[in-house]
């Protein structure tokens, strides 16, 4: 059994060996065959490289000799196309050198690949040392100076001197030059040419297709070419949408461009245009003095030279009203001496711009319609007089003044026709008309509505005449208060300058002055009233007591010529307008509170809000101011709106309207609010213009009243109509 195990194996062993012998005898010849394919492409190889060896190893010979005679002879090759030549030429020989020794030789001359860099900053952008000393730090730790540059000018000049310049360049990084090789210089105009920057690499080498495919009855890969590849990405729109948005809202920032500092400027520019592009403070450029004219010149026309007696009167002139330049005349150019005051003048010349200060004024553009202040609409400000609703006519002379009664019922007139009238105010009806004799200067009817007084201005007397009015209690009450049995003075002196008589042929009062009255103003209670003389000086203003007869200068002196005085509508303080100023006085007191300063030419007329707090003012060159006593002593508000004299102002007493009238034939209504608020300022709206009478000798609306009740008014013209104007 044994023997018959042995053989059995003796004889499968001898199988293997057999099969594995009848393999190799088939791998045998295919490899064979493969190393002769092989063999025959590298001779062919070698035969041309060979070949292309001989003749470039001819070429490069050539040139190099006559390189080494150019060199010996001093002349310097500027970056030519022969040393591209040369150059390709030359590394091309290397490719086909052999020999690592010589092929790590040619590489580079340089040192500066031995040697590493000095800086050691790292990876710091070199913009952090600008405006330092140093540029980095060495391996030690400390810093690394920067080494003076020369300017342009300079270098420049160096440049120019040295020939091998063009070969140098700065490196930043180092802060030192670098003077490049030859090696590197045709590496640098290999790259400028657009072909590779080593000659070991051939761009156009033959092609070896190692891979072959002997069987090949089908292709590597016969899978259809995916949808995905036809249509757009739908993960990539996506993206783009994700990234739209956070651009919208604010998330992704892109990195605005710094502007760049400008490193040159104009040597012969302007200043203010380089001022003005720097950020720093702007420099203001000192202005010009003036060019010489004709009157400089060596000879000037005859015109331009002054006579002996221009000359003479320069000598009596001030010093600064003196001409500065005499022109003289001078036969050439040779014979003109040395300016005088040449040091003088240049020496007043730096003063001034030393200590004459400069400010430069930036005009803003700004829309004109933004200055406007916003005014609320005059529909939402009604009732306030509109259109003309009754004339009222019977005086044959201008209306110089007129008054309303306290109720609103009837209102008087005076005229320089020398008649005052008294009419109803709804119907227009004259009740009754008095005759005076004489031109009417102002009428004032009593405030209080159980007293139906009527005082009126004419010349030098002022009459408080009984209107008729009232029911007999009233009647009998006011012919009591209105009879004087004897002239009643407190002095001799006092009498000599208002004396109380009994009217002749009127039922009323005379108070007879020493000069012109122009205006009579009631106080609130009725009992007294104010009396203005602009001639009287010293003595131009007096106060008369109705119930007592008596009448005595106001304890106050007086500075300018008077226009016109107001009482206050609640408090005991008197107003005083002068032609430049109005004086407020406190009468229990007896002295000034304020002075308040119009500004203007000439005061014409004044007006107080019911309130007390604020006035108006009309002026004779059409001028209306509005003061807040609180606020100042000048003006809140100056309106410019007529263009003639404005001849009389007035305030309603409960609707916050107030108007003035004006030669011009119109009449201004205004909206004026007083609020109570002290923080909030008095609100000025103008309203409306009212037209209709006709001038006369130069002469428009002479006077203007509200109704006290209604917001109508009344105006006075000198045509010799009255017209009332209502909502």
């Amino acid at each position: 059994m044994r023997e018959r195990k042995k053989s059995s194996a003796v004889e499968v062993s001898s199988v293997k060996k057999k099969k594995e012998k009848k393999t190799k005898d088939n791998n045998e010849p295919r490899e064979q065959k493969e190393k002769e394919e092989s063999q025959s492409i590298m001779k062919q190889q070698k035969n041309t490289t060979s070949r292309s060896k001989k003749e470039k190893q001819r070429k490069t010979t050539e040139d190099y000799e006559s390189l080494r005679e150019s060199e010996l002879s001093g002349d310097e090759v500027h970056g030519t196309d022969r040393d591209v030549d040369n150059a390709d030429d030359h590394h091309e020989e290397d490719q086909t050198d052999g020999s690592e020794g010589h092929r790590g030789v040619e590489e580079s001359d340089s040192s500066e690949d031995e040697v590493a860099p000095r800086n050691t900053i790292g990876d710091v952008p070199l913009e952090w040392y600008k405006d330092e000393k140093h540029i980095g730090y060495d391996i030690s730790g400390k810093k690394i100076t920067k080494k003076e540059r020369q300017d342009k000018l300079a270098s420049f000049l160096a440049n120019v001197d040295d020939s091998k310049s063009w070969r140098k360049i700065y490196d930043e990084y180092n802060d030192e030059e670098v003077e490049l090789t030859k090696e590197e210089i045709r590496l640098v105009q290999r790259l400028l040419k657009g072909k590779a920057p080593h000659t070991d690499f051939d761009q156009y080498a033959d092609y070896v297709d190692w891979f072959k495919y002997d069987d090949a009855l089908h292709p590597l890969s016969n899978a259809p070419e995916p949808k995905r590849r036809f249509i757009p990405s739908k993960w990539e729109s996506k993206k783009v949408v994700q990234y739209v948005r956070a651009i919208r809202k604010g998330l992704i920032k892109f990195d605005e461009p710094k502007e760049e500092e400008p490193k040159f400027y104009l040597l012969w520019g302007d200043d203010s245009s380089a001022a003005e592009k720097a950020k720093h403070l702007a420099y203001i450029p000192a202005p010009k003095p003036k060019l010489p004219g004709h009157e400089e010149s060596y000879n000037p026309s005859l015109e331009y030279i002054p006579t002996q007696e221009e000359l003479n009167s320069y000598q009596l002139m001030y010093e600064e009203d003196r001409p500065k330049f005499i022109p003289r005349r001078f036969t050439s150019l040779r014979s003109v001496p040395a300016y005088e005051n040449a040091v003088k003048d240049s020496f007043e010349r730096c003063m001034d711009l030393y200590l004459c200060p400069r400010v430069r004024k930036k005009r803003v553009n700004i829309d004109p319609e933004t200055l406007k202040p916003k005014l609320p609409s005059r529909k939402d400000l009604k009732p306030y007089p509109v259109a003309c609703y009754l004339e009222y006519k019977g005086h044959k002379g201008a209306v110089v003044s007129i008054s309303t009664e306290a109720s609103g019922q009837w209102f008087a007139s005076g005229s320089t026709d020398g008649t005052v009238r008294i009419w109803e105010v709804e119907s227009g009806r004259c009740l009754r008309v008095l005759e005076i004799g004489e031109a009417i200067q102002y009428v004032a009817w009593n405030p209080l509505p159980e007293l139906p007084v009527l005082a009126v201005s004419v010349g030098q007397d002022v009459l408080i005449l009984n209107t008729g009015l009232g029911n007999e209690e009233e009647q009998r009450r006011v012919k009591d208060l209105l009879h004087v049995e004897t002239p009643t003075a407190p002095d001799d002196n006092m009498a000599s300058i208002v004396s109380w008589l009994q009217h002749d042929k009127l039922d009323g009062i005379r108070l007879r002055h020493f000069k012109m009255v122009s205006s009579v103003e009631w106080h609130r209670r009725g009992d007294y009233l104010s009396t203005v003389m602009p001639a009287g000086e010293s003595r131009a203003i007096f106060m008369h007591q109705l119930s007592k007869k008596l009448s005595h200068r106001i304890p106050f002196k007086l500075h300018g010529l008077p226009v016109s005085s107001v009482f206050h509508p609640t408090r005991s303080i008197f107003f005083v307008s002068t032609k430049k100023n109005i004086r407020v006085y406190d009468l229990l007191k007896q002295r000034l509170i304020k002075k308040l300063e119009t500004g203007l030419k000439e005061v014409s007329s004044i007006a107080i809000h019911p309130a007390g707090d604020n006035l108006i003012v009309g002026s004779r060159e059409g001028k209306l101011c509005w003061f807040d006593m609180d606020l100042s002593s000048k003006p809140y508000r100056v309106l410019k709106c007529h263009p003639k004299d404005i001849t009389n102002v007035a305030f309603h007493r409960s609707y916050p309207l107030f108007a003035s009238c004006s030669d011009d034939c119109t009449a201004y209504v205004f909206h004026g609010m007083v609020y109570s608020d002290l923080n909030q300022n008095p609100l000025i709206v103008p309203l409306e213009i009212l037209r209709g009478h006709t001038s006369s000798n130069g002469r428009g609306v002479m006077d203007c009243k509200f109704h006290p009740r209604q917001p109508w008014l009344f105006t006075a013209g000198a045509d010799s109509v009255i017209r009332l104007y209502c909502h």
